[in-house]
């Protein structure tokens, strides 16, 4: 089954917990274990799994993503956003994550993100449950 999520961004660049979104589509499924496929169907939006005990962990992330690759420079696309489509490539537009026992499989200190890099704007999520036989 698939689910699409709605995430309301405020800024530009944003890092945005969704586990606990993927986790109650997890707790709604009739599946005891399976994975869950992310999806965000963007150009300039992007997921990834890192680390939210520390919330300087996704400031270090999006400062070193602006240094290397800043608002303003030698782009030849010409909606002035360019960075962002660059930075949602590196992080990527899909992730699969394993479930057990209706329980993302997932690193102690692991989350999974959201990465707006265009923003504000109202972005979707589609989210796919894969159960195991």
């Amino acid at each position: 089954m698939i689910h699409q999520l709605t995430i309301t961004t405020r800024g530009r660049e944003q890092m945005i917990d969704v586990t606990s979104m993927v986790q109650k589509i997890v707790d709604e499924s009739s599946s005891e274990s399976g994975s869950v496929i992310c999806f965000v169907p963007h150009t300039t939006a992007g997921i990834t799994i890192n680390e939210n005990a520390d919330p300087d962990v996704k400031t270090d992330i999006l400062y070193t993503l602006r240094e290397q690759f800043p608002k303003s420079g030698r782009y030849a696309h010409a909606e002035g956003n360019s960075d962002a489509h660059i930075k949602a490539s590196l992080m990527g537009f899909s992730l699969q994550v394993l479930f057990e026992k209706r329980s993302l499989v997932l690193g102690t200190w692991q989350a999974i993100f959201f990465c707006e890099f265009d923003g504000p704007r109202s972005r979707r999520l589609i989210v796919k449950l894969v159960p195991h036989a």
